[in-house]
């Protein structure tokens, strides 16, 4: 599995910068583009840059690893049983791409046997790729990084992220109690990126109550590999159906913040 494993975590890293410069080009002319809403969502939006790249890399990696199974947020899955499978999030916050926020990034994560073995994100506005590499370690730009060794919620400042799939009033008892328990947070409206922001020590943790399987899979194993904490998100179905998630930097942070989540009921 290594050397097939490495061969694909080689070429995410290369594939992961080539669209990005596609997106970023986007991004530059973002005012021109045509913009949709999924579902009639006015805050789910998604547009011909969120397209492409997705067509762009899902053509990139039916050329290289045709065996491979494949799972995105615009064409959906395709033969996801394979012994690899990739899952990719073209645009990770689109709202603030479309917007021009700098707060995006490109996500491909790689899976085997269902289970995930490699991530990279890259942050084209930043000149940032965060990547990690099971057993390899966590690197941004090739230099290693690690989670803070924060233990409680007033050592540093956390992001929280939320939908409308999410009810608000199962959500803001969360938000009070992190609030009352001296913890402070932001949203920037990219799940990926706050997770990655875990693994370079940046944030203490990430919560979000439900997000989906391409938004974390790549940031999942970054944060692993930096020495966080994260909770099982492919449990019950999280590829398909999308979990809760939880990324700590250190275990007692991951306690702290499963105890509040699991003292409200989220749905």
């Amino acid at each position: 599995m290594d050397v097939e494993l490495r061969n694909r975590y080689l070429f995410s890293q290369e594939l992961v910068k080539e669209v990005g410069k596609i997106a970023l080009d986007f991004y530059l002319k973002r005012k021109e583009l045509k913009i949709e809403c999924k579902k009639g969502d006015l805050q789910d939006q998604v547009s011909i840059a969120d397209k492409t790249v997705e067509a762009k890399i899902k053509e990139a990696l039916k050329q290289r690893f045709p065996q491979d199974g494949f799972l995105g947020e615009e064409s959906g899955a395709e033969n996801l049983a394979c012994e690899y499978c990739w899952v990719v999030d073209p645009i990770d916050g689109t709202s603030p791409f479309l917007y021009g926020l700098n707060a995006w990034c490109v996500s491909i994560a790689i899976l085997h046997k269902n289970q995930i073995v490699s991530g990279v994100i890259f942050d084209p506005v930043h000149n940032e790729l965060f990547r990690a590499m099971k057993g390899d370690g966590a690197f941004l730009n090739d230099q290693p990084i690690h989670a803070s060794s924060s233990t409680s919620l007033k050592e540093g400042l956390m992001g929280l992220g939320v939908s409308h799939r999410i009810h608000p009033d199962t959500f803001t008892p969360v938000l009070h109690q992190i609030l009352l328990d001296g913890g402070m947070f932001i949203r920037n409206g990219s799940g990926a990126l706050m997770l990655v922001y875990v693994a370079a020590g940046r944030l203490i943790g990430y919560f979000e109550p439900h997000i989906n399987a391409w938004d974390v899979c790549a940031a999942i194993i970054i944060v692993q590999e930096a020495g966080g904490y994260v909770n099982n998100f492919l449990e019950n179905e999280g590829l398909i159906k999308g979990n809760y998630i939880l990324g700590c930097c250190t275990e007692a942070l991951f306690a702290e913040l499963n105890q509040i989540r699991n003292s409200h009921e989220i749905r």
